[in-house]
């Protein structure tokens, strides 16, 4: 009976949780719709507060960030939408308006053909389809095993064989993508410029060095922390050092 009432009482809560949130995001795509964006940005942050996130509320709250003139904070959001939400083109048209709004224009280092497409590939799902993915094929794999011996027809074991074929090299192939989109996740992080401008040190400290410029928008890549700085590296390869409050990471 306890554990019956700790699963009742989860199940309440989750209920709760939903039409709460579901009630303050309402609020907050009024406020969006009579133009009172800083109102509807506090709404959708109370959201997040919560404890709860999903590509439509970081999707507001990114056209909510960009209708106040807040770019840097646009995109993180839409960057934070993506990444629940890869294939969604609606996120990609906004996000590639709002980066055409920002100053910096930095070529990236030149990548190997191979490369270029393995990562897209990697990236165009999320770690959780990548996982439905592979257990389909494995159950296919399953069960194309044990119907080759479970049936007497000559015809169906030849069948079974090949999907057996199938089943093995697709959940092996995914495998393999779903090892290296979990190790980009856990290995990497981005984080997105929002402050106006700043300047990039040689080191750890304000008296260090500028090394270069940077605006607000911008996505980097975060290689390192040491108390309040992060050691980022932009697409073409430079490497420095910013303070943690002007950015924050995807």
């Amino acid at each position: 009976m306890r554990y019956l009432s700790l699963i009742i009482l989860f199940i309440s809560a989750s209920f709760i949780l939903g039409s709460q949130t579901d009630e303050i995001m309402n609020e907050a795509n009024n406020l969006y719709q009579n133009k009172q964006y800083q109102e509807a940005i506090e709404k959708y942050n109370s959201i997040l507060e919560l404890n709860y996130e999903s590509s439509v509320l970081y999707y507001n709250l990114g056209n909510a960030y960009f209708r106040s003139a807040q770019i840097g904070k646009a995109i993180l959001n839409y960057e934070r939408a993506l990444k629940l939400d890869p294939n969604n083109e609606d996120l990609l048209y906004n996000l590639s308006i709002v980066r055409s709004r920002t100053t910096d224009r930095i070529k990236e280092v030149p990548k190997i053909f191979i490369v270029e497409w393995w990562e897209i590939l990697i990236s165009s799902l999320t770690t959780t389809m990548w996982q439905i993915l592979v257990l389909v094929f494995y159950l296919v794999l399953i069960s194309s095993i044990t119907l080759y011996f479970v049936t007497k027809s000559g015809t169906t074991q030849r069948i079974t064989v090949f999907t057996s074929l199938i089943g093995f090299s697709g959940a092996i192939f995914l495998s393999l993508i779903l090892f290296a989109n979990v190790q980009r996740e856990t290995s990497t992080e981005f984080g997105i410029i929002t402050t106006n401008t700043i300047s990039a040190k040689q080191s750890p400290n304000e008296s260090s060095d500028d090394v270069f410029v940077i605006h607000e928008g911008l996505k980097i890549d975060v290689q390192d922390e040491f108390s309040d700085w992060y050691k980022i590296k932009l697409s073409d390869g430079k490497v420095g050092w910013l303070p943690k409050n002007s950015m924050e990471i995807i």
